[in-house]
């Protein structure tokens, strides 16, 4: 259910949208846990740069 809240929607108003994503947001960060990265920067860096070789036309 918390994920339809800040799904696209209809809001009438600022107030609302920001009420949706408190309700989400609040025991989301109750409960908190660290991201864990899984690969490492060079393969992070090497995703991009693929796609650059693999698309320049060159």
């Amino acid at each position: 259910m918390a994920g339809q809240l800040t799904r696209r929607g209809v809001r009438k108003s600022v107030q609302s949208l920001e009420k949706d994503i408190r309700t989400w947001t609040d025991p989301w960060n109750g409960d908190p846990k660290p991201f864990v990265w899984t690969k490492s920067a060079e393969e992070i860096l090497e995703s991009p740069a693929e796609y650059f070789r693999r698309n320049s036309g060159g």
